[in-house]
């Protein structure tokens, strides 16, 4: 039923957005060295102002970043849906948006903060990222499951390539702990975050 839905769209001329979240969950003593690179992308995009071309910038670090750290990777999981309606596609992001908002320890340290002495801070051992985006067209590689190893590198670097191929419409990323020294444990994990599935 889809497909043919996606056809006859075609033929009235109707524009296909696809709107997804992917959730990665690394575990290991190096995952909280990550935390700097998604700091450090949410800063640029409130100094930015939400700027797309920053955003799809900080996106495409973080993904290659991921994908530097892939012996850490323990789950993942991915949701979504097509819309031929920019307005329902705009509702099913924000619906995403403020979901992942409210997961455990999800709010970034958007300023730096010099009286903090970060070699004292205890490290987490596990790391939960979220990445919401939204797109025009067809993008395969995340209209899958994704909770393989392979999936899941092959999404990453459909990430990567929709920002250079100026498709994306929206990008959010979220991520538990957000702050250094923040800890969350196997058992939080766990807790909320039930949709990821073992790689």
């Amino acid at each position: 039923m889809n497909a043919w839905r996606d056809r006859l769209n075609q033929f009235t001329g109707k524009t296909r957005f696809v709107v997804c979240r992917v959730f990665v969950h690394l575990a290991g003593d190096e995952v909280a060295t990550l935390l700097g690179v998604l700091n450090s992308a949410a800063r640029d995009a409130v100094d930015t102002e939400g700027d797309m071309g920053a955003l799809g910038e900080g996106l495409v670090e973080i993904c290659q970043s991921l994908l530097q750290h892939d012996i850490y990777w323990q789950s993942a999981a991915n949701e979504g849906n097509v819309f031929f309606d920019e307005g329902e596609a705009g509702d099913f992001v924000t619906e995403l948006f403020t979901d992942s908002a409210q997961r455990y320890l999800s709010t970034p340290a958007l300023e730096a903060n010099g009286d903090t002495d970060e070699l004292a801070l205890p490290a987490t051992r596990h790391l939960v990222v979220m990445i919401t985006v939204a797109s025009e067209g067809e993008v395969l590689e995340l209209e899958t499951d994704l909770a393989s190893m392979s999936a899941l590198k092959a999404g990453l670097t459909a990430l990567i390539n929709l920002h250079y191929q100026e498709k994306l419409r929206a990008i959010q990323v979220h991520f538990s702990p957000a702050r250094l020294g923040d800890e969350l444990s196997a058992d939080q994990v766990l807790g909320n975050f039930p949709e990821l599935i073992p790689l």
